[in-house]
């Protein structure tokens, strides 16, 4: 890690800079979060090889970024994530069970299998819907952030990114337009080193991303991102900077993808295996499981016994979710407006009787 990034806890779990003082209670709490983050990679992963879903993208590695840039955030705040951020919801109160739906996209899926999997949002959460498009949910972000101002809320929106977004042109157009109007947005970039099979070197020539706010007029801080108490202090200072009325922050917390870009990846094709090993002896979960032990904090068995009811917990909600049909074919023309117009109610009735295997005559009513 470089000099000016910024660590509370070393590789080996002790103490390398101020206690940000978490109560023992948040921080079992963090590390089961954790934990059922990487589980639920595992066994995700293992569904997607088995051709029961289609899509998956890890977090494994990311965890300690996930969990502490969502630990810092009030209920009322809103999300706007990327790929590998589907735990901010789960720390927010989203179900295993509607998790493992909007992978498979049937009729028990919060957004009724309309994105992709891993594209997960919902509004009990105020988790907002993104796009594979790069960098596009950071201008929603800054948006979402100018009509909280507006309206006078102390609402603060926090923008996920990985190091690829911080070269996209919505990355400087929300950056610039925050750093302008001083907005309560939090822009938090995973840092994992690789976009795709694009390292950073690739990426960028500046000495770090959290230098790039350097040119919107707002602060950034650099973050060891597999330090939960890193990321949970420099994120809580700018989630209280945003709040406050100071404007933006970007926090880049450097951390490493342990798995490919998503399941349809294979990195061990651009990737070193010797780089790998050495970011596997920073392991977020190993380094925050040595410190919870040494304060006591985490007790014999507690993290056995969390992962078979993690386990349990995924088995059941796979069950449940499988047993869901697929979404309705009305369900395609809903939402769409208040009133449904004559034209797509028409559509409608073409379609469910073409689903139903009915024959109906004449075009199909444009």
């Amino acid at each position: 890690m470089s000099a000016a990034t910024f660590q509370v806890l070393g590789p080996e779990g002790t103490l390398t800079g101020p206690d940000p003082a978490i109560p023992r209670d948040d921080l079992r709490r963090a590390f089961r979060h954790m934990l059922k983050m990487r589980v639920l990679d595992q066994r995700m992963l293992s569904l997607q090889r088995q051709g029961r879903i289609g899509f998956y993208g890890t977090a494994t590695g990311e965890e300690a970024a996930v969990t502490g840039s969502a630990y810092a955030l009030r209920d009322t705040d809103w999300v706007f994530p990327a790929l590998r951020q589907t735990g901010v919801s789960l720390w927010r109160g989203t179900t295993m069970k509607e998790i493992v739906c909007q992978l498979i996209g049937n009729s028990g899926d919060v957004l009724i299998g309309r994105q992709m999997p891993c594209h997960f949002s919902d509004r009990k959460v105020r988790s907002v819907a993104w796009s594979s498009v790069i960098g596009t949910q950071l201008v929603h972000a800054m948006g979402a952030a100018w009509a909280a101002k507006i309206q006078k809320r102390d609402d603060v929106m926090m923008g996920y990114l990985g190091d690829g977004a911080s070269s996209s042109a919505d990355f400087h157009a929300a950056a610039n337009f925050a750093g302008v109007f001083k907005l309560p947005v939090v822009f938090f970039c995973q840092n994992n080193q690789w976009a795709i099979s694009v390292p950073l070197s690739m990426q960028t020539a500046s000495e770090s991303i959290a230098v790039k706010s350097d040119a919107y007029g707002f602060p950034g801080v650099r973050v060891d991102g597999n330090d939960l108490l890193a990321v949970i202090a420099a994120t809580r200072d700018a989630v209280e900077r945003a709040r406050s009325g100071g404007g933006p922050t970007l926090v880049e917390a450097v951390t490493f993808r342990m798995g490919g870009h998503s399941s349809s990846d294979d990195p061990t094709r651009y990737r070193d295996a010797a780089l790998v090993g050495d970011w596997e002896r920073r392991d977020p979960l190993t380094r925050l499981r040595a410190w919870l032990g040494a304060s006591q904090a985490l007790a014999p068995g507690d993290e056995e016994r969390w992962t078979q009811e993690i386990n349990d917990e995924i088995g059941a909600a796979i069950a449940e979710a499988e047993s869901f049909p697929p979404p309705p074919i009305e369900s395609m023309f809903a939402d769409v407006y208040k009133e449904m117009p004559r034209h797509l109610s028409e559509q409608m009735r073409y379609a469910v009787a073409m689903g139903e295997g009915q024959k109906f005559e004449g075009a199909f009513p444009l």
